[in-house]
């Protein structure tokens, strides 16, 4: 009778061990897919190497110089024509001319519109760039205002602030760090 209850003692006890060996392993499985899953979000391979190209200096002032041609044509067509009509003169030098305001409000209209809409300016396009939130899914309207109107301002005054492009790891700007935000390769 001792040794059936002893018997069955270990075979509950090699089950047990058994029940106890597969739940490690799935346990450790699990672990390594929430790993793996961690790390594509977060933008690297199962061997840490960045999924993520970012966009660097040139690629960037080549998508700029881009998005300045369209912004100046824009310019000429919308802007230029009214400035005459009203004022009479399409080349008024004063700061607070309609000329000015009105380029300045096609200026940050175009990067804030573009941006938000397509995630790309037509430079951007042009050179298969995306602008991308570090933090979320998609960039909110507070991201965007804050990264085109307070850190382009900010930037424009530090010219160093677009050099630091060059670099920085995830090749961002002065206005970029600001919001939380880099341009990346988009490869769609």
């Amino acid at each position: 009778m001792n040794e059936d209850k002893q018997t069955n003692n270990d075979v509950n006890l090699d089950k047990e061990y058994e029940s106890n060996s597969r739940q490690l392993d799935l346990d450790e499985t699990l672990r390594e897919k929430e790993l793996i899953l961690t790390n594509q979000v977060a933008g690297f391979d199962q061997e840490g190497r960045s999924l993520v190209a970012y966009a660097g200096f040139w690629m960037r002032f080549w998508a700029y110089l881009a998005d300045l041609l369209v912004i100046g044509s824009l310019n000429r067509i919308l802007i230029s024509p009214l400035s005459m009509a009203i004022t009479g003169n399409v080349f008024d030098s004063s700061f607070f001319s309609i000329q000015a305001i009105g380029t300045t409000i096609v200026f940050y209209l175009y990067f804030v519109l573009m941006t938000r809409f397509f995630g790309k300016t037509l430079g951007k396009m042009i050179f298969g760039l995306r602008v991308v939130s570090l933090k979320e899914e998609r960039i909110s309207w507070g991201t965007l205002f804050f990264r085109e109107f307070i850190g382009r301002f900010i930037a424009k005054f530090l010219f160093a602030g677009y050099i630091i492009v060059g670099f920085l790891p995830k090749k961002q700007g002065l206005h970029d760090i600001f919001a939380d935000t880099t341009v990346i390769l988009d490869r769609k």
